[in-house]
């Protein structure tokens, strides 16, 4: 998982995929050179070239979402600072253990390991690292960073943890507490034990796919975990602390509310970038963003969908707009959160039912986003398509109807005084915050606030630059500093890509808001139990999504396409997205 943001969604996070995902462990080889593109609509212009011939050593300068700092540059990672740019820019300079492609299968070109195996009954899991990877000072990546990394991991997670812990993972993919044992075996390979059986698919995308190893001859320097986890959580804002890399790509500079550059990793064991230098550059606004972007002086950005009618500017600039789509979701989050002003109402399902009748998805779809999302009517988005998406949720089960929601809530004892729904000495009357800096976000979050007071809910907007928003909505430890959030969304893509609930909806959910169902929690254990057949692995999984859809604990959004905008001179940047993961190839991408 990572938090988004509404309108760019960092890491690319509208992309597309197409077709069913296997429910079987999916794996192939790949790498530059072989991924299909993987938009789920056509361009709006002619497809960017993605010859290899094109000139070598520019610049590819990437605009970030409005107002989004990079602020954590380990891959491993704590709630506050779970961002899919924060993701995307570790990406550049750690090696994960498995990479998730586009068609949702593992790359083994681009993992760190070149096999994994497990038994029948989903409890053993053998480990073999591909020894063609080195870190950039020469030295191998082992099975002793492997297991470092796991230790850090495992320490973090602790309840007790230091500041800025706990580690964003705990609980997903069995993690840590449901390993019996993880150990070296040599050099080169490692096996994991679990406490009890799991569905192999899950355990590899949402637990395995978790382990990004550290250096562990530059970085285990206390030997002492508890003392390595403080040093590495008081490290991982710095730029600078990160010297030894396996990635493509090295970190040179970090300026805040401006730049973050890299350059080609010379030591990479993998495709050499040919750029000269990589760029992420800071967007005080899409205003800005879409001036770079007509100037040249950003190359490749996005287009918000409230600016849709201006396409026609960057076209004949000879750019490539193309609408990218990923397995997520975008919702609105409700704080029910222990110790929050607001949880004692919503954990009442019939003030979400009436919530959810106040959004009028389609609406925001045709008329903000210009048909560029896709209503949602549970946890597996509509678009793209995946054999995830259980076919009774076609069907919204909670349609736009102001009216109805409103006397959902007369029939539980509210009434309307002063335009408020009123019961007792309580008020539906909230404070919505938002993820600023896009107009279109903007303008949903307005529409929000008419629609709902039609039912006689009142709301306050709040806007928020999107680093303040996810620091404050995801700080546990003072739950009262927000009522409502929207702006952000969720895709399957780390810690859990296998897209069951844990991480979001069970009741020790790390991403979670207070939403605590006893059922929740069964039908999402079902789904991580290994099964005969596809059909009932299926089956199981229906069975959690169909709960959750109609439980609500998060409200159900659309879910947004990204409109990514390639200029001219920049080639395999539509070819080597990874759209509906979110984690672009960027040392494939090249530059005139």
């Amino acid at each position: 998982m990572k938090t988004t943001k509404n309108v760019k969604n960092l890491r690319k996070f509208k992309m597309g995929m197409t077709g069913a995902i296997a429910l079987g462990v999916a794996f192939t080889v790949s790498g530059c050179g072989t991924s299909a593109a993987n938009s789920s609509s056509k361009p709006t212009s002619p497809t960017a070239k993605t010859s290899s011939t094109a000139s070598s050593h520019g610049t590819l300068t990437y605009a970030l979402a409005p107002q989004t700092n990079i602020t954590w540059y380990l891959p491993i990672i704590n709630g506050t600072n779970d961002t899919t740019v924060n993701t995307e820019i570790s990406e550049q300079m750690y090696k994960p253990l498995i990479w998730i492609n586009s068609e949702y299968k593992i790359d083994w070109k681009s993992s760190l390991a070149r096999k994994i195996t497990y038994n029948k009954q989903g409890t053993v899991y053998h480990i073999y690292l591909n020894p063609k990877w080195h870190w950039s000072n020469g030295q191998p990546v082992t099975a002793d960073d492997v297991l470092f990394t796991w230790k850090v991991i495992k320490a973090a997670s602790a309840a007790n943890a230091p500041a800025p812990w706990p580690y964003v993972g705990v609980g997903t993919g069995d993690i840590p507490n449901g390993i019996q044992s993880f150990v070296k075996n040599s050099k080169y390979e490692l096996t994991v034990t679990l406490k009890k059986p799991a569905n192999q698919e899950w355990f590899i995308y949402n637990g395995l796919v978790q382990i990004v190893p550290l250096p562990a001859s530059e970085m285990d320097i206390h030997k002492n975990i508890d003392k390595e986890i403080q040093y590495l959580g008081d490290n991982a804002t710095k730029p600078s602390f990160n010297k030894i890399v396996d990635g493509p790509f090295e970190l040179v500079s970090a300026i805040p509310n401006q730049a973050w550059t890299l350059v080609p990793n010379p030591h990479y064991d993998g495709h050499k970038s040919t750029l000269k230098k990589f760029v992420f550059e800071y967007e005080g606004s899409s205003s800005a963003e879409f001036a770079a972007l007509k100037t040249g002086s950003v190359n490749v950005g996005y287009l918000d969908l409230s600016q849709y009618g201006s396409e026609p500017a960057l076209k004949s600039m000879g750019d490539v707009i193309t609408p990218e789509y990923a397995l997520a979701m975008y919702f609105t989050k409700v704080n029910m959160l222990p110790g929050s002003t607001t949880a004692k109402i919503f954990r009442h399902l019939y003030i979400r039912q009436a919530m959810q009748m106040g959004l009028d998805n389609a609406g925001v779809a045709k008329d903000i986003y210009h048909g560029y999302a896709a209503p949602s009517d549970g946890p597996i988005p509509t678009t793209p398509a995946t054999q995830f998406l259980d076919p009774a949720l076609q069907t919204n089960p909670y349609p736009y109807n102001p009216e109805k929601g409103k006397a959902l809530l007369e029939q539980h004892g509210w009434k309307e005084v002063n335009g408020v729904m009123t019961k007792g000495s309580e008020k539906l009357q909230f404070v919505m915050t938002y993820v600023s800096g896009s107009t279109a976000s903007t303008d949903q979050a307005i529409l929000m606030k008419q629609n709902w007071g039609k039912e006689g809910i009142d709301i306050t907007l709040r806007p928020l630059p999107f680093s303040t928003f996810v620091s404050e909505v995801h700080d546990l430890k003072n739950p009262g500093t927000w009522q409502i959030a929207t702006g952000t969304g969720w895709y399957y893509n780390g810690p859990g890509f296998y897209p069951t609930g844990g991480q979001l909806f069970a009741t020790t959910a790390p991403a979670g808001d207070g939403y605590n169902n006893a059922t929740e929690n069964a039908l999402i254990a079902a789904t991580h139990v290994p099964y005969p057949t596809e059909h009932e692995t299926l089956k199981h999984f229906y069975a959690y999504e169909n709960f959750t859809a109609k439980h609500l604990p998060f409200l159900w959004g659309d879910n947004l396409a990204t409109l990514a905008v390639h200029a001219a001179n920049v080639h395999g940047s539509v070819q080597y997205a990874n759209a509906s993961v979110g984690y672009p190839q960027f040392q494939c991408w090249t530059v005139n």
